[in-house]
């Protein structure tokens, strides 16, 4: 043993006496360009094993996600309506919870009758390509948990258990140039990945909306809606939801709701079952240059108070008209949309600071976050997509339930159905029915639910009269109307 080891020194020794004239002989700029060309290589491999591991980790938790349902087809006829149709559509979504809950976009699930999610297998040891041919069936059902309007995001449940899942990122780590990956079903390409950075952490693209986003240059397609926008830890940063593009196609122009919003909303739908709207109990606008020179406000950057409920939380806690709010828990606000926006994104408590200017004065106001009760916009949000369409009366609508009750203060005859949002649809008939009616019987047949109210009128032959008593702004009133 020892003789074989000192012959095999002597003949690494004498190689090493032969290499090195040879090294000598290579330029020492040619010797270095090798070692970066090895060091870059290096790089490259270690980049791509990082980038191949994200992917691993988060595929997983995402899921397409299948929907069959009821649409307003965009084409009008010549008459000016449009008409509800049987449609088709497909999205991505993401599991945030073992246990079978998925974020969605209220686009993708608008409307729907059915819905169905396509869980991914996690990675095996054989090839990508033969798992993904394997997992063909993984269909689950889904019900619809609640969901937003306003932030266009839903909360789907599957009867699961153990799932993969992503944890949603801390969105004020975010930073403008980070890298980000946008995972999604573009045109139904199921699971598919895009490569980009971090463009904006704050984009507001209509000045009149109070929703921002984060904006991308990760490639977003249609069908990546509701992908996750994921960081290199792999958690959820945003969820990807719109593209501007004149072409249809991906520009290079993404945005998705940022996490922080995307925490606040999920939590509130597994809580509520809705995301509760947010108000200070004041009437608020935008400080414009004319109207601050006009009232002699030397601060032209903020939100000025117009008006306070009188004897409200708000008015005790010492918020005055013509108060200007310039910041709400440190956020600088200087339009009412990044004001109603902050009321959402910054804490979910049920008060908030407004760093205001009063005069030549600047304070600070702990003021009250109530819900308001006159938002006609809060009555959308009450309806769930899966069971509210009334075609044939041409309405969306609500069994009245105790929480129902509660949301309108009330009613006169505490039963029946509250219209949530009337439905362009020449099928329709002409009932007159508005936004907040509540009907409570169809010719003497009492309505108690949804389905009470389809029944009641299908029993109906054309032609024959229909009278329906409703609760309209807290009087009881007739309509009437013509089945055809």
């Amino acid at each position: 043993m020892t003789f074989a080891l000192g012959a095999l020194l002597r003949r690494t020794c004498r190689f090493l006496v032969f290499l090195l004239p040879v090294l000598s002989l290579v330029p020492p700029s040619t010797r270095a360009q090798s070692t970066a060309a090895a060091k870059d290589a290096e790089i490259l491999r270690q980049m791509r094993g990082s980038f191949e591991g994200l992917v691993t980790r988060v595929s997983p938790a995402v899921v397409e996600v299948l929907v069959t349902g009821y649409g307003v087809h965009e084409e009008e006829d010549d008459r000016g309506s449009s008409s509800v149709g049987r449609e088709r559509s497909v999205g991505s979504g993401v599991i945030v919870d073992p246990d079978g809950y998925i974020v969605t976009n209220y686009h993708v699930v608008k409307g729907a009758e059915r819905v169905r999610v396509i869980l991914t297998p996690s990675a095996s040891e054989e090839s990508q390509a033969i798992s993904l041919l394997k997992s063909r069936g993984r269909m689950r059902p889904a019900r619809i948990v609640g969901f937003s309007k306003m932030i266009d995001l839903a909360v789907l449940k599957v009867e699961a258990s153990g799932l993969p899942m992503l944890l949603l990122a801390r969105y004020a780590r975010l930073r403008k140039g980070q890298v980000v990956l946008a995972f999604g079903s573009p045109e139904g390409l199921e699971n598919s990945v895009a490569f980009g950075l971090v463009s904006s952490v704050l984009r507001q693209p209509d000045p009149d909306n109070p929703m921002v986003y984060i904006q991308t240059d990760a490639a977003i397609n249609p069908g990546n809606s509701v992908g996750p926008l994921v960081d290199m830890e792999g958690n959820v940063v945003g969820i990807d939801t719109f593209i501007y593009s004149q072409s249809g196609g991906n520009e290079g122009l993404g945005f998705a709701i940022p996490s922080g919003i995307v925490r606040y909303a999920y939590e509130q739908i597994r809580q509520h079952g809705r995301v509760r709207r947010r108000a200070i109990g004041a009437d608020l606008q935008t400080l414009t240059p004319g109207l601050a020179r006009g009232l002699g406000i030397p601060n032209e950057v903020g939100v000025i108070v117009s008006d306070v409920t009188p004897g409200g939380p708000t008015e005790r806690a010492g918020l005055k008209v013509e108060d200007i709010i310039t910041a709400v828990d440190g956020m600088p606000v200087d339009n009412l949309p990044l004001f109603l926006l902050s009321l959402y994104l910054l804490n979910a408590g049920n008060s908030t600071k407004l760093q205001i200017v009063r005069g030549s004065k600047k304070l600070d106001l702990i003021v009250p976050i109530i819900e308001p009760k006159d938002d006609p916009g809060r009555l959308s949000d009450l309806a769930d997509p899966t069971k509210v369409l009334i075609p044939r009366l041409g309405v969306t609508g609500v069994t009245v339930e105790p929480q129902i009750l509660e949301y309108l203060g009330g009613l006169r005859i505490p039963s029946g159905v509250l219209v949530t949002s009337t439905v362009s649809n020449r099928l329709a008939v002409d009932s007159g029915l508005m936004q907040g009616d509540v009907i409570h019987s169809l010719n003497h047949t009492p309505i108690t639910s949804v389905d009470s109210v389809r029944d009641a009128f299908n029993k109906l032959q054309p032609g024959e009269p229909a009278a329906m008593q409703l609760e309209r702004n807290g009087k009881l009133t007739y309509l009437t109307f013509e089945t055809e």
